[in-house]
Order: structure tokens, then sequence, then C-alpha cells
């Protein structure tokens, strides 16, 4: 299935893919009036289309039915077109971006193929990079979200220090909160005995020179519980993508 993404797509209405996506579907895959081509809306919903103007600047499709029920009004009667992409609890990673910005494309690209819900950017006491623009790294995320055939786009958030995102954070109360650091005298649990399944999760990825005790001792006073994230020393971007795997692994399990 090749994947096609338009935020305002609705069953039974036209739409029109932006100049990127019309590019794609018309000039590389050739795409004419007539053909059929499966579109997103980045929020869960899978539509049925065909393509109504073949034009590469603004490719008009028609949308035929909606193969999603969680999203959508019409159902497909074919379940395995809706082959999920809905999953039963989401991760929000907040990472301290890397000082190098292909680092982070990299990162993005990865754990959004795996399944992460959210990414926040965080500025850290031993950050080497405080800001980063999203753009990019919002292209990468919905590029990667359509190779791998999923239906929700992650949200990518611009940078906010951590003792203010702290103080007020954007996630559920009831999700699991955990801080990965390199504190090795410091009690910690390996990240697959800390994860419930069927849970949502938050998990603090701190920069290359790991986060400061002062934010380890404020992120514990807020509830979060220390993991470890095994016996190596993790590049941070690499300990954000291992952080969603177990994420991934643990809820596959559990379907």
């Amino acid at each position: 299935m090749q994947l096609f993404y338009c935020k305002d797509i609705a069953s039974g209405s036209l739409a029109t893919l932006d100049a990127e996506e019309s590019r794609h579907a018309v000039r590389v895959l050739r795409k004419r009036a007539g053909d059929a081509v499966d579109v997103t809306d980045g929020r869960g919903g899978l539509y049925r289309c065909t393509v109504v103007e073949a034009d590469e600047r603004g490719c008009v499709v028609e949308s035929l039915e909606c193969v999603n029920a969680s999203m959508c009004e019409c159902v497909s009667a074919d379940a395995s077109a809706t082959n999920a992409i809905t999953n039963l609890s989401t991760l929000h990673l907040a990472v301290a971006p890397t000082k190098n910005p292909a680092r982070m494309e990299w990162l993005v690209e990865k754990a959004v193929e795996v399944g992460v819900g959210e990414i926040t950017l965080l500025q850290c006491d031993h950050s080497e990079r405080s800001f980063l623009k999203t753009d990019r790294l919002e292209r990468v995320a919905l590029s990667a979200m359509k190779q791998s055939l999923h239906l929700w786009l992650p949200a990518i958030n611009p940078a906010v220090p951590l003792r203010e995102w702290l103080s007020a954070p954007g996630f559920p109360p009831s999700a699991q909160k955990l801080i990965a650091h390199c504190e090795a005298d410091k009690p910690r649990i390996p990240i697959a005995d800390a994860l419930v399944a069927g849970r949502d999760a938050v998990v603090l990825i701190g920069p290359e020179g790991d986060f400061s005790e002062d934010e380890i001792a404020l992120a514990l006073e807020t509830g979060f519980q220390p993991v470890s994230l095994g016996p190596s020393r993790l590049r941070t971007e690499t300990a954000a993508v291992y952080a969603a795997c177990a994420f991934s692994l643990i809820n596959d399990c559990r379907q």
C-alpha cells in the first residue's frame, strides 16, 4: 500500500493533496484520473480515494470510504485494511536535542517508524544544543509515518526548559513517568521491568552529558521513576530509540 497524507480529508468529499504529496503521486508514481489511492489524515483515519484531477501542483482526490473503524463513520468490511495502526497506548519521548541535527532527524525517523506518539525537545543543564527548528523534523516524521503505514502523525514539540516542562507537563496524569539517566550509583530498574503494557508512558532522555543531579532530583520529586537502558552507555538518539523499541515490544506482546 502506498500511503498519502492530507490533514483535511473527510469521508464523501473532495480534497487536494499539498504540492509535495501531489508531485509524488503524479510525477513519481504516475497516478492518473480514476486511479485508486489511500490517504490518511494523520489522526487515525484511512480513506480509500480516487484521483479526480492528476495535477502535480495540487492533486484532487475524492474520498469514497473510510476504512478505519476507530475514527470514521463508514467502515470497510475488509478488516485487514486497518492493519495497524491504532495503538492501545502511546509513548511520549521527551529528549534533549543532539549537537548534530542529523542525529535528531535519524532519531525522529526511527522512533516514528517504531510507533512513538509524541516527541518533545528539552533544554537541559548539559545541553550542547538548546534550540532546533521543528519544521524539518516534522517533515521527517511525516515521511516515516507514511513509510511505516502508520495513521497517526506524532506531534514534534519545540524545545522547552526541562524545569518548565516538569512544572506543566503535556501528558495524561495517568501515564507512566520514567527517566533514563546514566548515574550508576543511583537506584534504577531496567526499562522493560518498569513499563506496563497497555498504559501510556512518558520517557525522559537526557543530552550527551546526561541530566544534571539537580534535574534528576527534580524529576524524581515530580513522580518520575529512574530506569536503565542496559549496561552500555548509549548516545542520546540511541537511548531514545531503545526506549521506543522497549515500549513497542512490551505492548506488542500484550496484543
